[in-house]
């Protein structure tokens, strides 16, 4: 087991990528914290995943709540080891629909809610000393623009480069900061995403994604059980000279 003895937060646990994370971090030894906004289905999570993980509440748009939620997970676990900046929303629309709210809001929780809890457990890791793991989740949609996701793909591309400067400043404290960019990964939120482009593509219900799942050279959408792997290797000592990267995983859908 390639965690054995390790702790993990894991914000928007929930569901989804987040949540196979947590299982697969708990079936290579680890204990979790199932951070989430949602705490009812965060505490249905980890009753499901069972006794090493436990739910926490954790709005990343509220720096209140990010301290309480590292606060308890210190509390609960002891320490963390290993921290997963997972919780994002999408939104789309044409540059000319675009509002700041909108705009706001997404920034609020995809890059200062990733940021700022970055800092909350990087202050953690540095006073206990040790070091630590930082995964944060990028996007295909980071390294690219696309027509109707400018704001979506801005976040995900400040997601990059925030992953290299905290990379470059932690590792001095023994701390890894790096990336995961998936590509197009099936699940519920896909029903949201492909509601955004039947409204401003003009295209029928799921045909969206299908075309998407076409398109990737592998010959599907990814799972979030595709990302584990990297989400593991990262989080372990394998990963201990590995520094400010943002690693593609998306069946070749993106190439750099």
């Amino acid at each position: 087991m390639r965690l054995d003895g390790k702790t993990a937060l894991i914000t928007g646990a929930a569901r989804g990528i987040g949540r196979a994370f947590a299982e697969r971090y708990v079936r290579e030894g680890a204990r979790v914290a199932i951070a989430d906004l949602d705490i009812a289905r965060a505490r249905a999570t980890a009753t499901e995943i069972g006794p090493m993980a436990f739910a926490v509440e954790m709005d990343v748009s509220r720096q209140d709540s990010i301290d309480a939620a590292v606060a308890t997970t210190v509390e609960v676990l002891g320490r963390i080891d290993i921290l997963v900046n997972n919780a994002a929303i999408f939104s789309a629309a044409p540059i000319v629909e675009i509002s700041r709210e909108d705009f706001g809001r997404v920034f609020d929780i995809n890059v200062a809610g990733t940021l700022f809890t970055m800092k909350a457990v990087a202050k953690h890791m540095i006073s206990r000393g040790g070091g630590g793991k930082i995964i944060n989740m990028a996007s295909q949609a980071g390294r690219r623009g696309e027509a109707l996701v400018a704001v979506y793909c801005a976040s995900k591309a400040a997601i990059i480069s925030l992953t290299q400067s905290a990379g470059l400043n932690l590792i001095n404290h023994g701390i890894n900061v790096n990336a995961i960019a998936p590509g197009v990964v099936d699940g519920e939120h896909w029903d949201g995403v492909d509601a955004f482009f039947a409204k401003y593509e003009h295209k029928a219900p799921g045909q969206k994604k299908r075309e998407v799942g076409e398109a990737v050279p592998y010959g599907r959408m990814g799972t979030p059980e595709d990302l584990t792997g990297m989400a593991v290797f990262l989080a372990s000592h394998d990963a201990d000279y590995v520094v400010a990267q943002t690693y593609n995983v998306d069946g070749g859908n993106w190439m750099n």
